[in-house]
C-alpha cells in the first residue's frame, strides 16, 4: 500500500515594507517550477493545435470535399468574427449602428482585446493569426501567475503545477487558446491579483483597470480587490494607496462615454447584451427554470441542448465553490465569484457559464488543494474530466455552439 508524501511547504519571506508597500521586490524570474508549468502548458497547446488541424480533415463542410479547409478556418468561430470586425472595420463603420437592420451588436464586446488584435496586426499580417498569437503569449503570463498565486496560498511546491494541470485540462481550455478575451484577460487579473497578495496595491489596480478593458469581469475583480484591501490592511500608512483602486472603474466609464457619444445611449453596452445574447434581467429561479426547459425538454436542437446542460452543470459548480470558498473565508475571491454568477446567473437563461469557469482561478486553487490530500482526485479529473474537453473543442473547433 502506498502512501502519499505530506504537502511539501512553501517558505515565504515576507518583503520589507516601506509605506504601505513592498520596496526592493522585483518580479521573480522563472524557476524550474515556473518552467515545468510552461512545459504543461506548451504540451496542451500541442494538442489543441493538432486538434484543429485534424478537425479540418474529419469535418469538412462538404462529403465531396477533396481538400481540407484553410489551416486556420477551425478558429475563425462565432465571437471571433466580432473581434475581427471591430479590430478592422471599427465598432460603427460608415455610420451604421443599432439603429441599422441586421446590426450585429457588437459594441457588446470591451475594446481591449480589439484593440490589441488590430495592434498586433501591424506586425502579423494575418488577423486569425494574430488573435492566435495574443492568446498563446497571454495564455503563458496567465498560467505562470496563477501557479505563482496557488504556491503562495497552498504554501506547497507542487501546488502550481497541479492547479495548472487542472485549469489547462479543463472542459472549455479551448477557448484559451482560441482568439478569444480569456487568455488576455486572465494574464492581467492573475497578476493583478498576485500584486495584491504581495501589497503591491498600485500595480494591482492598473492591472485591474486593463483587464477592465477586455471584459466587465474586470469590475468584479476590482470589486474583490477592494474587499482585499479593507480586510488586509492594517497600516495606516498603506491607506493612502486606497484611490488607485477607483482607478479601474476609469475603462468601463470611458468606453460608456464613447459609446454614448455615437449613440446617444450611456448604457449601449447592456442593451447590445439583451438584443443579441438575451441578457435582460430575470430573476435566478427564471433563469434556471428557462435553461431547465431548453436543455431537457425537447425545445431545442439536440446540439443546443446538451450544452445548456453544460450551462446548468457550470452553475451548480460555480455556487458549490461559493459554498467553499465562504466556509473557508475566502471572502474576496468569493465575493468575485458570487458577482460572477450575479451577472451569468439573471439572464432570460445561462450563456457562457461554461467558458467562464476558466476565469474562476479559485477552483483550480481548491481543485490542486483538494488532490493534495486525496491524490486520487488528480486520477479521477484526468481520466474523466479531461475528455470532456476534447468533446468541447471538437464542437467548438467545427463551428457548432460550445458556450
Amino acid at each position: 500500500m502506498s502512501v502519499s508524501a505530506p504537502p511539501r511547504p512553501v517558505e515565504v519571506a515576507p518583503a520589507p515594507v516601506r509605506g504601505g508597500r513592498p520596496v526592493g521586490r522585483r518580479i521573480p524570474r522563472p524557476d524550474a517550477a515556473d518552467r515545468e508549468v510552461l512545459w504543461l502548458y506548451a504540451l496542451t497547446r500541442t494538442g489543441l493545435w493538432i486538434t484543429a488541424w485534424a478537425v479540418r480533415w474529419l469535418f469538412p463542410s462538404s462529403g465531396e470535399n477533396r481538400e481540407p479547409a484553410p489551416l486556420l478556418a477551425p478558429w475563425q468561430q462565432w465571437d471571433w468574427q466580432h473581434y475581427l470586425s471591430i479590430a478592422r472595420d471599427g465598432y460603427f463603420p460608415g455610420g451604421a449602428g443599432p439603429w441599422t437592420a441586421g446590426w450585429d451588436n457588437r459594441e457588446a464586446f470591451f475594446p481591449g482585446f480589439p484593440l490589441t488584435l488590430r495592434a498586433v496586426h501591424t506586425v502579423v499580417p494575418d488577423w486569425t493569426a494574430a488573435g492566435l498569437l495574443i492568446s498563446f503569449v497571454a495564455g503563458a503570463v496567465a498560467v505562470l501567475a496563477l501557479a505563482r498565486i496557488a504556491r503562495h496560498q497552498l504554501r506547497d511546491l507542487d501546488a502550481g503545477r497541479r492547479t495548472v494541470m487542472f485549469f489547462l485540462l479543463s472542459p472549455c481550455a479551448v477557448f484559451l487558446a482560441a482568439g478569444y478575451t480569456e487568455a488576455l484577460f486572465l494574464a492581467l487579473a492573475l497578476p493583478a491579483w498576485l500584486a495584491a497578495q504581495r501589497g503591491n496595491w498600485r500595480a494591482a489596480a492598473v492591472l485591474t483597470c486593463l483587464a477592465c478593458s477586455v471584459r466587465v469581469t474586470g469590475l468584479f475583480l476590482a470589486a474583490a480587490l477592494v474587499l482585499h484591501f479593507v480586510l488586509t490592511v492594517k497600516d495606516r500608512a498603506a491607506w493612502r494607496r486606497a484611490p488607485w483602486l477607483l482607478l479601474p472603474a476609469l475603462t468601463p466609464v470611458l468606453y460608456a462615454w464613447f459609446l454614448s457619444a455615437r449613440t446617444g445611449d450611456w448604457m449601449a453596452w447592456k442593451h447590445a447584451q439583451e438584443r443579441g445574447w438575451y441578457r435582460d434581467f430575470h430573476t435566478p429561479w427564471d433563469a434556471w427554470s428557462h435553461t431547465w426547459e431548453a436543455a431537457f425538454q425537447r425545445t431545442q436542437a439536440a446540439g443546443y441542448a446538451v450544452m445548456w446542460q453544460a450551462e446548468l452543470l457550470a452553475m451548480v459548480t460555480g455556487l458549490v465553490l461559493l459554498v467553499v470558498l465562504v466556509r473557508r473565508r475566502r471572502l474576496p475571491e468569493a465575493l468575485y465569484t458570487a458577482l460572477t454568477l450575479w451577472a451569468l446567473g439573471t439572464s432570460y437563461w445561462y450563456t457562457s457559464v461554461p467558458r467562464s469557469t476558466l476565469l474562476w482561478w479559485p477552483l483550480w486553487i481548491a481543485l490542486a488543494g483538494w488532490s493534495l490530500r486525496r491524490p486520487r482526485v488528480r486520477t479521477a479529473y484526468v481520466y474523466v474530466v479531461a475528455p470532456v474537453g476534447v468533446i468541447v473543442a471538437v464542437t467548438f473547433l467545427t463551428g457548432r455552439w460550445a458556450g
